[in-house]
């Protein structure tokens, strides 16, 4: 029986008593804000001999994600965690780890990408990592940040797998604010966890193999492709952890969280702590009569194209939040929004879609944004037109 205990925790701490229980083989980790309370508070544990991990202190993100693959090629269970610029530094490497098949987990705590120079929450950073071949989860609150540290770990080393896994949070936002976070007591995350038996390593020297060939022409092609064909499996993994996971710590998880969908003629697409904002204002909404729901999406890579398709096809008029732009892309829009376009294209729904760049470099996102996006959906419902097919929450004009 699963005991837990409540505790009042920022995100970032949440993320590290998730760890703490994990107690990997191999951490490897820069400090960088909004992420070093992770890594901070985790090294805290390792003096304190609370866990047995080797705790490398590094001089770069680069070095901490290359040190965290040497580990993982040896055989570790292997963890880390940055933000921003430090992930952005890590962009060789997260190739590489994901090209190799190490189920190594990471810790991204969401922030602006310079220049100019700024700390505070969106999402450029994750986003641009979003075709480096790891699986992305993103977090609401401080306890879906603990919930889904514990779950990457068993998608991370599913045989069918073995993909790295991110797991985001919102700089600040949940990072570095108080909630009660329910953590389980040690053993049953021990449990949940299970052992990890590396199927390959480096230092198994009856069975050689070989880490970072030279792959030319040749070979090169169908390695990309057995790429894809993990992760293709990846989404199936998710729900069925997701699930064992409910059946455990009484708290279920899928590719998204849908709220007021069931009858919902408009709706709302948004990943992360604004979901939180979008919920409290269209439950005021649907007081008022107006049909709109909210998909809090979860999994971002691999991409729920078909799921979010089957969720949206009694709607009329969809409005994708987006954290980040994707420059030079059509018209300026986000990446959730392409996807999302795309996804509904592809199926050859006929709903309108229409994106909202918000929240960049940390910005407020007030209630009174969202209820603009819902007149405007229903704008776009009554007359089948949409006006501007990118638009700005809180800019100053």
């Amino acid at each position: 029986m699963v005991v837990s205990t409540k505790m009042a925790l920022e995100g970032a701490h949440a993320s590290a008593q998730a760890m703490r229980q994990i107690n990997p083989d191999v951490v490897a980790a820069y400090p960088i804000t909004p992420q070093t309370a992770i890594v901070q508070t985790f090294s805290q544990y390792v003096a304190d001999g609370e866990v047995d991990t080797e705790f490398i202190a590094v001089e770069s993100e680069h070095a901490a994600m290359s040190a965290c693959i040497g580990a993982a090629a040896a055989g570790g269970r292997v963890m880390t965690a940055t933000a921003a610029n430090g992930l952005a530094l890590m962009w060789e490497e997260l190739y590489i780890a994901a090209s190799l098949r190490l189920p190594i987990v990471m810790s991204v705590v969401n922030r602006a990408l310079s220049a100019p120079l700024n700390i505070h929450c969106d999402h450029s950073d994750s986003m641009g990592a979003r075709d480096a071949g790891w699986i992305q989860l993103y977090s609401e609150t401080g306890q879906e940040a603990y919930d889904n540290t514990i779950q990457a770990v068993r998608i991370a080393e599913h045989p069918d797998l073995l993909l790295p896994v991110m797991v985001m949070q919102d700089g600040f936002i949940t990072g570095h604010a108080v909630e009660l976070v329910e953590v389980a007591d040690d053993a049953s995350v021990k449990e949940f966890i299970g052992t990890y038996t590396p199927k390959y390593s480096l230092l198994d020297i009856d069975h050689p193999v070989t880490f970072g060939a030279w792959d030319l022409w040749d070979y090169y092609f169908e390695h990309k492709r057995q790429q894809t064909d993990a992760m293709s499996k990846a989404m199936k993994v998710i729900v069925d952890v997701g699930k064992e996971f409910g059946q455990v710590f009484g708290r279920t998880y899928g590719i998204f969280d849908a709220y007021a969908m069931d009858d919902a003629e408009l709706a709302i697409i948004v990943l992360s702590s604004t979901a939180g904002t979008a919920r409290t204002v269209i439950r005021e909404l649907r007081k008022k009569g107006l049909k709109i729901g909210l998909l809090k999406l979860r999994v971002f890579r691999p991409f729920p194209a078909q799921e979010l398709v089957a969720a949206l096809k009694d709607v009329k008029a969809v409005a994708v939040l987006d954290r980040s732009i994707s420059f030079g892309a059509m018209e300026g829009a986000g990446p959730l929004f392409l996807e999302v376009c795309a996804a509904l294209f592809a199926a050859g729904a006929t709903q309108k879609v229409v994106n909202y760049i918000y929240g960049l470099g940390g910005r407020d996102v007030l209630p009174e944004y969202i209820e603009r996006v819902a007149s405007d959906l229903q704008e776009i419902a009554d007359t089948g037109k949409v006006k501007s097919l990118v638009n700005y929450l809180g800019l100053r004009e």
